[in-house]
């Protein structure tokens, strides 16, 4: 069920592209919102706001802020004429129009129209938006990056939709990480729409140029502890249109040495179910060489994938360096670097082995 508040904006604590973080006075208490300005407009202080409020409501880690669903008093001005008829978000009450990469009005429709090869471009794929930053920061120890390698990101709508949640790819593009963001499914923000992972993945490699393509779903995500019930499954997928377009997969595991749960202790269950089930085109499957028993727990983890997948041992010596340079903040499951380092060194791992691919291709 949806949660509905009117609420009265008290100040405006910071702002990043696409997005505004506000502190709202809702029935005398202050709360955390959000207010994506392409579509609701600016918030102002003093403006009375019409908050949905059923992530905080539930305490979500990630999503946890009230989300401004308009400003009744000062609605923005209707946008300018142009190309673009995908609508995204749709059928809910802030579907929003955008021109696809893809589309027939769009500039790239002739290029794309009929594109199918990623011309061996590695497309590493991630189960959490949080793998990002740690997998640009394996690139680091392979590839004179961000130099000479232009990396996109490519992010499915397992989690948040709009692009502009993530403060983390916003900065990894300020500081030159990122080439850019492409948006697919219902997923809208990026730098690039497309109607496809598969269209966006070709988006990424001819129009954006990149070298390499991360997929992983936008920051949250949706697990219910059974063993198809979580949106990881879409990592398979992310192998799957690799292979059938060209490409090269990557599989970055999820691994954790701090979650409680059984079920994600060590390799996580998500990442054995993606790759080992969903995914029907062999992957190099990448396992960070951890030290002691935890790392022998994981390597023998990894090894169920091998009938399917080519699991590769990538050495973790200089990752923990590079992951403390990385432009952004650190943060799984609300733990950092110093909590769980074996989930970032994984996906820095997956990320070193990319920057490997495109060295020997070198």
């Amino acid at each position: 069920m949806i949660r509905w508040r009117n609420g009265v904006v008290k100040t405006v604590d910071g702002s990043w592209p696409g997005a505004m973080e506000l502190r709202v006075n809702v029935d005398g208490e202050v709360v955390r919102a959000l207010a994506y300005v392409d579509l609701v407009g600016r918030p102002q202080p003093g403006d009375i706001v019409v908050l949905n409020t059923t992530a905080l409501a539930m305490g979500l880690g990630t999503g946890g802020y009230a989300h401004v669903v308009a400003i009744p008093n000062r609605l923005p001005p209707d946008p300018p004429p142009g190309p673009g008829h995908l609508v995204k978000a749709r059928y809910t009450p802030l579907q929003a129009t955008v021109l696809g990469v893809d589309e027939q009005d769009s500039d790239w429709h002739e290029l794309l129209r009929d594109a199918d090869d990623l011309e061996g471009m590695p497309v590493v794929a991630a189960d959490l938006h949080s793998a990002l930053p740690a997998i640009l920061a394996g690139l680091t120890t392979e590839a004179e990056y961000p130099a000479s390698v232009r990396v996109a990101y490519v992010m499915t709508d397992g989690g948040a939709l709009p692009a502009w949640f993530s403060r983390s790819a916003a900065a990894l593009r300020e500081a030159g990480w990122l080439t850019g963001t492409v948006t697919v499914g219902q997923a809208f923000g990026g730098d690039l729409e497309a109607v496809t992972l598969h269209t966006g993945l070709l988006a990424a490699r001819h129009v954006l140029g990149a070298d390499i393509a991360v997929v992983a779903q936008g920051p949250g995500n949706l697990g219910t502890g059974t063993r198809w019930g979580f949106s990881g499954v879409a990592c398979g997928e992310a192998v799957n249109a690799a292979v059938v377009l060209g490409g090269r997969p990557v599989a970055s595991l999820r691994v954790s040495s701090a979650d409680p749960r059984a079920r994600h202790h060590g390799v996580s269950h998500h990442s054995l179910t993606a790759y080992g089930k969903v995914a029907l085109a062999p992957a190099d499957v990448v396992v960070p060489d951890l030290p002691g028993e935890f790392g022998e727990k994981v390597r023998d983890q990894a090894a169920r994938l091998r009938s399917r997948h080519n699991v590769i041992t990538v050495p973790v010596d200089g990752l923990a360096d590079a992951l403390a340079q990385v432009p952004v903040r650190l943060s799984t499951m609300g733990r950092g670097l110093d909590e769980d380092a074996a989930y970032f060194l994984a996906a820095a791992a997956a990320g070193r082995h990319a920057g490997g691919l495109l060295r020997h291709d070198g």
